[in-house]
């Protein structure tokens, strides 16, 4: 095996890492001050317009997608390299198109969908959100309620979903509803495009979240949807559905690697500055173990992501991989970052440093896409053998 990225890859990662740089991290001090202030975890429009100009000139959208449609088709290892780096800052930017539902289109999308809706995700003029989580069937898709009843050539949907972020600025969702429902067996599950303007829609109430983030919650009252607007096969959602939650879930792994490194490079600039009774912090032994306990964890951590990624470009099934990295990353990320903010002592605690934003948005992703909990019982499930 190669530890080494490809030429091509490493000059994008070198890129990005540019881009952090000289466009996500300047804009830093106003993002932290307008979170602080109570205005929510935002860019303003000529912020974001002049980072789209700017990642767009680079040649930094639809990195993962296909080329046919104006993308570069980049692997997953590739895009570890990327998203290592856009963890770094806590600017809140996604380079477009958001990668977990193209890759989920990209698997399922007819010849009418892809243009309709595929295409035009590619170029960066809709914005996506997904539906999949509902109150009371979280980190269990299989206990959804929401349904879609066949009416003539549509589909008429009922249901209520949750913690879906940007489900008031989406142009559309992918909303995943029960199809057929047989007592004993597990429901068969489909995912259907639904716009934002669709008559059914209804986005209920913005819920706050912790570090100034905010998601949705939804309801579909007899939201009727064209037949053609069922994404894949009827029945058969789950499947793409996995396809986009192991795309967040190594995204997650690679911000989580971003953010520890950014955190232990901190410590490191910081410890030889500041003197506790006469001695650099840098002498001490629980610090000196705390930045040698990030260095092991953050590169135990890469390379379990490169080599999960690495498997999943050549076909392998890296279902217990992936959990093992959306668990072990995001929860080696929050103890670095936690420690960092120890640190800093009382300055760790302000707003003023970006260590709290990096320390709610770690907190948060330690239960999005499956808490942690759940990944680990996967993993043990899978290796002992006690599926049902």
């Amino acid at each position: 095996m190669d530890f080494e990225l490809s030429e091509e890859h490493r000059m994008l990662k070198d890129l990005v890492a540019r881009f952090v740089r000289d466009e996500l991290l300047p804009l830093e001090p106003k993002v932290l001050e307008r979170e602080a202030a109570g205005g929510g975890l935002g860019l303003g429009e000529a912020e974001r317009k002049r980072l789209d100009e700017v990642s767009r000139e680079l040649g930094l959208w639809g990195l993962d997608a296909p080329q046919d449609i104006g993308g570069s088709d980049l692997p997953a290892v590739a895009m570890v390299g990327v998203n290592e780096e856009l963890g770094k800052s806590v600017t809140p930017y996604t380079l477009p198109p958001d990668s977990p539902n193209l890759r989920m289109m990209m698997a399922t999308v007819t010849e009418r969908q892809r243009e309709a809706y595929l295409a035009p995700y590619v170029r960066g003029e809709t914005i996506s959100a997904i539906g999949i989580s509902e109150p009371g069937a979280g980190g269990d898709p299989m206990s959804m309620s929401t349904r879609a009843v066949r009416d003539g050539d549509d589909w008429v949907i009922n249901g209520r979903k949750i913690w879906i972020s940007r489900a008031e600025e989406a142009d559309f969702t992918i909303l995943m509803a029960i199809t057929n429902k047989r007592e004993g067996a597990r429901p068969e599950i489909s995912a259907f495009l639904v716009d934002r303007d669709n008559p059914g829609f209804k986005v209920l109430r913005r819920i706050p979240m912790i570090g100034g983030a905010a998601t949705y919650e939804v309801a579909l009252e007899d939201c009727r949807v064209e037949g053609w607007k069922l994404l894949g096969q009827e029945g058969a959602g789950f499947a793409p559905m996995q396809i986009r939650l192991g795309t967040r879930r190594i995204e997650m792994a690679s911000w989580s690697i971003g953010m520890a490194q950014r955190a232990l490079d901190m410590m490191i600039e910081y410890a030889p500055q500041r003197k506790t009774f006469g001695v650099p912090l840098s002498e001490r032994q629980a610090i000196q173990w705390w930045v040698s306990d990030a260095a092991t964890q953050i590169h135990a951590a890469r390379l379990m992501t490169y080599h999960c990624a690495w498997k999943l470009d050549r076909g392998q099934d890296v279902r217990n991989e992936i959990s093992m990295i959306k668990a072990f990353a995001t929860e080696m990320a929050y103890e670095v970052v936690d420690h960092a903010m120890q640190m800093f002592g009382a300055m760790g605690m302000t707003k003023e440093l970006p260590l709290q934003l990096m320390s709610t948005k770690l907190r948060t992703m330690r239960i999005y896409d499956g808490p942690t909990e759940v990944h680990k019982w996967v993993v043990g499930r899978n290796l002992l053998g006690t599926r049902r």
